[in-house]
């Protein structure tokens, strides 16, 4: 992919066969999948308008979508004003080392900076290595250990 100019911008409802192909990418760099209706209902939520939802962003090049980011607003116990929770950022591989990270990553801050949100966080696996590069220059690591139920 020749190196354009890059659009972060919301997602939209014309954005699904392109979104798909994106998120279906972060899932399997992940080793992961999910259900067919767990794509449709997570694209509903990233359009819909419940401040308790997900939003998503996209980046552009020449008008097709080749990156997505989906961040949520929410309360934290140690602050008065909601945090912003960073969860899916993914590049294509074709387009990587052109900022889609990076891209995205700020587009983000700027929406936690328009709600008044002090922070922005996020997770990644350890051999993410490669982003993680970018994420150590815009970005603190923290010394937190995530465990889950199941």
């Amino acid at each position: 992919m020749s190196q354009t100019e890059l659009n972060v911008r919301f997602l939209r409802a014309d954005d699904y066969d392109s979104w798909c192909a994106l998120w279906r990418g972060y899932l399997t760099f992940y080793e992961t999948s999910v259900p067919q209706a767990v794509y449709e209902t997570t694209f509903e939520r990233l359009l819909g308008d419940d401040p308790q939802d997900y939003s998503g962003l996209v980046a552009e090049s020449d008008g097709t979508p080749i990156g997505l980011a989906h961040y949520l607003f929410h309360r934290h116990c140690w602050k008065v004003e909601n945090v912003c929770y960073l969860q899916d950022l993914y590049a294509d591989p074709a387009a990587r080392g052109m900022g889609v990270g990076r891209a995205l990553i700020e587009a983000v801050y700027a929406q936690a900076d328009l709600a008044g949100a002090p922070s922005v966080y996020w997770t990644t696996q350890e051999f993410n290595h490669t982003a993680r590069q970018l994420y150590d220059r815009i970005g603190q690591l923290t010394p937190f250990i995530k465990y889950q139920r199941g």
